[in-house]
């Protein structure tokens, strides 16, 4: 496409090229104003992108002229840094590796791939100009976020793609998507420990309640539960409750939504309106004023939901879900279906839930898996409420038991719809 109809296509691409290079130039310029000594500005490395491109048109295609062209801005990028470190032992090298991405956009804009190029530019751009606050980044980051974060890559990333995409048995075991539905877990309740680790010591309670929803609701309950026995704040816990209850169907939403699409359209709408309900309702029903003041602390620490232990034992149970609910539909019938439902909601509906997205519709016909994915979660809050009345003091323990048998008997409603 000709912008410039007075230009031929070469001045064109060597106006672009000025154009990208420049920017980078100017960035460095104003660099030059704070330290004693930066390698180019506005002229340099526009002529080092004017350089790329003439070495790349007149190599006609050939790659050697083009490393050798970039050996060479290499080399005098080299002297510099040497002269600059005999000035100042400490010195960082950000300006002599902009002059080799420049001399890369001079290449890349002639062979006319000029998204790549300006894409490259931008990148290079933002890395140099946010320098102060990619340093404070780093030094908020500690060691064991970047593990954790390593650890995601291994779970997703190396071990996903050596499975084979093959269903194995009768069971219908098909390694790759019991792993991918592993990892997509894992993602869920790893964003929300993220977010709870930047947002540590920030927000109070109800903050706590909606990322530990998204982590896990039963452990969210339980922490929540004992702490409230220590200070009598029975609005502001009982309603933090029922908001990490009401959290729990939006993260149960967004994993039909990701392996289930059928599921999803029939369970979406009550879940939306279940959440809605319950974390309005326990948002206004926490602005009750109690007498006693809080004592501010931390209120809920995740753990980290990466450990390849943790990940093997969902696995299992994930697993074993699909299995116990082929046997229970086979010998049992759909009641079968809802009993297993029903004892998985006293633990973690995860593996349970996960199951039912995975089952063979020809044995479990999508109406029972919604049915069994409404029992479950129904008989996880009632297992969330016995353990908030016995872990909490009386009145926390009441008012959260009311709530979340309210909100398990408003969640099999649709059932009967």
């Amino acid at each position: 496409m000709t912008y410039f109809p007075w230009l031929s296509p070469d001045g064109e691409r060597m106006v672009f090229v000025l154009f990208l290079s420049f920017l980078i130039g100017l960035e460095r310029e104003e660099r030059k104003s704070h330290d004693s000594y930066a390698f180019g500005g506005v002229r340099a490395f526009p002529l080092i992108g004017l350089i790329g491109y003439a070495m790349a048109a007149l190599s006609n295609g050939e790659l050697l002229p083009q490393v050798l062209g970039f050996a060479v801005v290499a080399g005098f990028l080299v002297i510099s840094y040497w002269h600059k470190l005999s000035r100042t032992s400490a010195s960082g090298v950000a300006s002599e590796m902009s002059g080799l991405v420049t001399y890369l956009v001079g290449v890349l804009v002639y062979r006319e791939m000029f998204w790549i190029a300006t894409t490259l530019t931008v990148a290079s751009l933002l890395l140099l100009e946010l320098k102060a606050r990619l340093e404070a980044l780093a030094q908020r980051i500690e060691t064991t976020d970047i593990l954790n974060f390593a650890k995601f890559l291994l779970l997703s990333a190396v071990i996903l793609p050596l499975l084979p995409d093959t269903p194995f048995s009768k069971f219908q075991i098909n390694p790759f998507k019991i792993w991918l539905v592993v990892v997509a877990v894992s993602a869920v309740s790893y964003g929300s420990y993220v977010l709870q680790r930047l947002t540590k010591g920030q927000g109070g309670i109800l903050l706590s309640a909606l990322l530990g929803g998204a982590y896990s609701s039963t452990v969210t309950t339980v922490v929540l539960a004992r702490r409230a026995k220590q200070e009598e704040q029975a609005y502001l816990f009982s309603g933090s409750i029922l908001i990490a209850s009401g959290v729990m169907y939006l993260r149960l939403a967004i994993l039909l939504a990701l392996f289930n699409r059928e599921l999803m359209s029939l369970l979406a709408p009550p879940f939306m309106i279940l959440a809605v309900v319950a974390i309005v309702t326990g948002w206004l029903w926490s602005k009750l004023e109690d007498k006693t003041a809080l004592k501010e602390r931390d209120t809920f620490e995740a753990k980290n939901p990466l450990e390849i232990s943790t990940a093997l034992l969902f696995a299992a149970l994930f697993v074993t879900m699909l299995i116990a609910t082929h046997l229970a539909i086979t010998y049992l019938g759909e009641n079968g279906v809802y009993t297993l439902a029903s004892i998985m909601g006293v633990t973690d509906v995860d593996p349970f839930i996960m199951g039912m997205t995975q089952a063979d519709p020809s044995l479990t016909p999508i109406h029972v898996a919604a049915s069994g994915i409404l029992v479950a979660a129904a008989s996880n809050n009632v297992a969330k409420g016995i353990y908030a009345y016995a872990l909490s003091s009386r009145r926390v323990g009441m008012q959260s038991l009311f709530f979340l048998l309210a909100l398990a008997l408003c969640g099999l409603i649709p059932m009967f719809l």
